[in-house]
């Protein structure tokens, strides 16, 4: 018998799917890796950064890393960062397509604040109510994906504002270990829809059905579309579903070695795989309120040449 070539064993790799629900042993094997990893210490590691324009291989491999290994990573940068620097930063990380959402700046990158004015004082991520867990995008149509985003505080808020991080694979992990057909349900084309946003009678956003867990086909990783909002969310109506969202909600109330809880300083921030985030209300300063820069990617972060960030 002919022994494979190092070519046909990294194909096999590639071939080797942990989310196919009819494969025990691959999903196993990358459970066991997951959860090894997946834990955070305390307090949360983080990656010094000199310079966000020009990353050493170092600051580079460890964010990537981070990314790898948990789909998330922390960074603490000694210099000031404006918008350019932040889309420098992420084109280091292959993060390269902004995503231009209706609240975006002109930029494309979107200055997160409390506003009392205009179409952003609608929508709660510009206030300073608590947001609940959700990921970014759940409303984009699937040729707008978001599978990253970059989260960098300028201002911290007075008192609140604390972030929550929770890794979808983990979440995935809990619920297919209690019973993969809530899983399938999840997985289902119309398990979650949004109905379309309006504004003064006027239709600014689609309505958009889709499923919950979905494996991303330009990456062979799992994509989580999500949100805890109960208003304006049609779940799909079938008693799996209904028993599938209820363990996820228990899940995401639990504390867990899995989460991260962090209040961003200035000069802080996360990059992520489009991980499940929450925010706390906060109390800002008369003079200058919290303000956070958000870049959202339709690429997820990737070393040089990486394929995908499902590894051994």
């Amino acid at each position: 018998m002919t022994a494979n070539t190092p070519t046909q064993q990294r194909q096999r790799a590639h071939d080797v799917n942990p989310f196919d629900l009819e494969d025990d042993g691959a999903y196993g094997q990358w459970r066991e890796r997951k959860l090894a990893r997946s834990v955070f210490a305390t307090p949360a590691p983080i990656v010094e950064i000199d310079e966000p324009r020009a990353l050493s291989p170092a600051e580079r491999d460890a964010l990537v890393r981070g990314c790898r290994d948990r789909n998330m990573a922390i960074y603490q940068c000694a210099r000031p960062v404006d918008k350019l620097a932040l889309r420098r930063f992420g084109l280091q990380l292959g993060l390269e397509h902004l995503d231009h959402n209706l609240c975006a700046d002109d930029d494309s990158v979107s200055s997160i604040e409390s506003r009392s004015g205009g179409l952003q004082s609608g929508f709660i991520p510009y206030s300073n109510r608590p947001l609940n867990w959700h990921t970014d995008g759940y409303y984009n149509s699937p040729d707008q994906t978001i599978r990253a985003f970059v989260l960098h505080c300028v201002r911290p808020a007075v008192r609140g504002g604390t972030n929550e991080f929770i890794d979808p694979e983990v979440v995935y992990i809990r619920i297919r270990d209690q019973n993969p057909d809530y899983i399938r349900a999840l997985m289902h084309p119309s398990a979650m829809s949004i109905p379309a946003c309006r504004s003064d009678g006027v239709e600014t956003r689609q309505g958009r059905g889709g499923p919950v867990f979905a494996i991303d086909p330009g990456y062979g990783s799992l994509h989580m579309r999500y949100t805890a909002r109960t208003r304006s969310i049609h779940w799909r109506e079938d008693r799996l579903t209904r028993d599938a969202v209820t363990l996820m909600v228990d899940v995401l109330s639990r504390s867990s070695p899995y989460r991260l809880r962090i209040r961003l300083r200035a000069g802080q921030g996360i990059v992520c795989n489009n991980v499940l985030h929450r925010r706390s209300a906060f109390t800002d300063n008369a003079s200058s309120g919290r303000l956070l820069l958000r870049a959202r990617y339709y690429e997820r972060v990737r070393g040089p040449g990486a394929h995908t960030c499902i590894e051994g």
